[in-house]
């Protein structure tokens, strides 16, 4: 079937499961990494080359393209797919992220968010509804909804307030898109801070409101990682097995590996690019930092077990001239190379979950990254 929303699970690994989620600009095979492109494109990144590394989806913001260029242009070209010009999936966040990381530029009420734009100070209010609106401008394949994302510091009194906040623009999201009005897909977003009988208390509401997909909102905002993976480990097998899952905005290889040992599906992060923008980059060797001197007479390639037109073209030597040179060329290449490896962490996992060797595959990046 594909029909947006169908998701077909097609092998399991203990909690980890590989499948396919259909959308209304093509299928997501599933544990998926999604680039990040915050205002309508992957920095540094074109079309052609998401393409060529196998990207499936990729993400865009509704508070950032709403105030710039505007939603209402956006769909006047063809909604997102028609402007970027990519036509696989986009996911949309729904500006959540900004009532945590904009904290300074808004006030919080029951109707909504209202924000002083970073751009030019003007005032804005999101609800739930504006929010929909947007988003079905922008012609998401995946919408999320409104929600507070609350700092990892807040106490169990005002998480347990704000989740009952959440859970009704969550509802007023539902009601403003019932499921099944178009291919548009509307997941809700789990939140309650650092606290399990607050997690589990939002996902039985938003359950209840029988959401396309659901999200885990609220990590990475602060905490440790030891207390991010409780919260992550506790918090997604009490989601739907038949629904994908989502974990927003965490992303370090070992973290994807370790949300799909958890039973995630789906994740996005800005590590990768913006890493890649700073001379990080990952490799089947570890994290390497391209501008070390060590590298300047460096004729190999940056990874050889990597397949990417970055590795196959170029010299470790040359990479390190363009980044101390500061050339613009760097931005892309380093960002091939780096969205390459994510890709192919996901691909491998898929493999391994379907051939029956998760456990192996795990302890290989375990054994990489968790020093």
């Amino acid at each position: 079937m594909n029909t947006p929303g169908t998701f077909q699970i097609h092998a399991t690994d203990g909690a980890a499961r590989t499948g396919v989620l259909q959308t209304a600009h093509g299928p997501v095979n599933t544990p998926i990494f999604m680039p990040v492109g915050t205002v309508g494109s992957v920095k540094a990144i074109a079309p052609d080359d998401l393409n060529a590394i196998g990207a499936e989806i990729i993400l865009g913001n509704t508070y950032h393209l709403y105030l710039r260029p505007g939603d209402e242009l956006v769909a006047r070209r063809g909604g997102l797919h028609g402007f970027n010009a990519w036509d696989k999936p986009i996911l949309t966040d729904s500006g959540g992220f900004q009532v945590f990381s904009l904290s300074t530029l808004r006030t919080i009420k029951e109707e909504g968010v209202t924000f002083r734009s970073h751009l030019d100070g003007s005032k804005h209010l999101f609800t739930p509804e504006k929010v929909v609106s947007i988003q079905r401008n922008l012609n998401s394949d995946i919408m999320m909804v409104l929600d507070e994302c609350v700092p990892a510091g807040a106490d169990h009194t005002y998480t347990a307030r704000s989740l009952t906040m959440t859970t009704r623009w969550a509802k007023r999201c539902r009601d403003a898109y019932p499921k099944g009005t178009a291919g548009n897909l509307l997941f809700g977003i789990v939140q309650g801070g650092m606290f399990k009988d607050l997690r589990s208390e939002s996902a039985r509401q938003l359950i209840d409101l029988d959401f396309e997909g659901y999200a885990i909102g609220g990590l990475s905002v602060g905490e440790s990682k030891d207390v991010m993976m409780e919260m992550l480990y506790h918090t997604a097998p009490i989601l739907p097995s038949e629904k994908p899952r989502y974990l927003m905005g965490v992303g370090t290889p070992l973290d994807i590996i370790k949300g799909i040992d958890a039973g995630v599906d789906m994740f996005d992060c800005v590590l990768p690019t913006r890493n890649a923008r700073n001379g990080t980059l990952y490799t089947s060797l570890g994290k390497l930092n391209i501008k070390r001197r060590e590298f300047a007479e460096d004729d190999g390639p940056l990874d050889p077990a990597c397949s990417c037109y970055t590795c196959r073209t170029f010299s470790r030597a040359y990479l390190r001239h363009l980044y101390v040179s500061q050339e613009l060329l760097s931005f892309r290449l380093n960002s091939i190379h780096n969205l390459t490896y994510f890709l192919d962490t996901v691909r491998g996992a898929r493999a391994a979950i379907r051939e029956g060797r998760w456990a192996e595959y795990k302890r290989r990046y375990e054994e990489l990254y968790d020093v």
